[in-house]
Parts: structure tokens; sequence; C-alpha cells
């Protein structure tokens, strides 16, 4: 099913690594609700993802920077009240996530 992830709704304290090499990609502090049907972030672990503009200019493409995988989209400039104005739209098969436990 388009658009139904299994991290979408899913905000337990953790990280999010890259599903092919298990590079950490994200952590659940930066995970928010953008009602867009994918889990969405607003930033990402720094130098875990590559962004590289698309045709037309809206878009980057996020590819994990170790392995080259791909993950999805950032899109800017939606107004979301995050940090960054980011909505980076991540496809849940791209990811693996790890609960944090607390001891």
């Amino acid at each position: 099913a388009r658009g139904k992830g299994e991290y979408t709704k899913l905000f337990d304290d953790g990280t999010y690594s890259c599903a092919g090499c298990a590079t950490p990609l994200y952590k659940s502090t930066t995970k928010f609700d953008s009602g867009c049907g994918w889990p969405s972030f607003f930033d990402a672990i720094p130098g875990a993802i590559k962004q590289t503009p698309e045709a037309g200019g809206r878009r980057m493409e996020l590819t994990c920077a170790t392995c080259d995988g791909h993950l999805g989209h950032v899109v800017k400039g939606e107004g979301f009240p995050t940090a960054t104005d980011e909505r980076h739209c991540v496809n849940s098969v791209s990811l693996k996530f790890s609960e944090i436990s607390s001891q």
C-alpha cells in the first residue's frame, strides 16, 4: 500500500538507521507528524545523508552518505513548526528502528 509506512506513527525514543548498511541516520527527537503518510524528520544526524537537487528544484533526493541507498526526499519551506522548516520524507522500507533501552 502506497503511503503506508510502519514507522509513520511510531514516536518511541531511538535511532533510525539505514536498512542497507546500518548507518545511523535520524534520531527520534527530530521526527514529527507531518500528515504526509511517510515518516518525517526535520533534521538528520550530521554527515549521515546526502541531498541531491532533483529536476524542478523543489525537492532534494535523500541518500545514505555511506552506501548511497535511496531514502526519500527533502522538501523545504512548507511552514511546519520545526527548527529547520524542512521535511525529510523517508520511506519506512529504507529505515531500521532501534529503541533506546532505559537502564
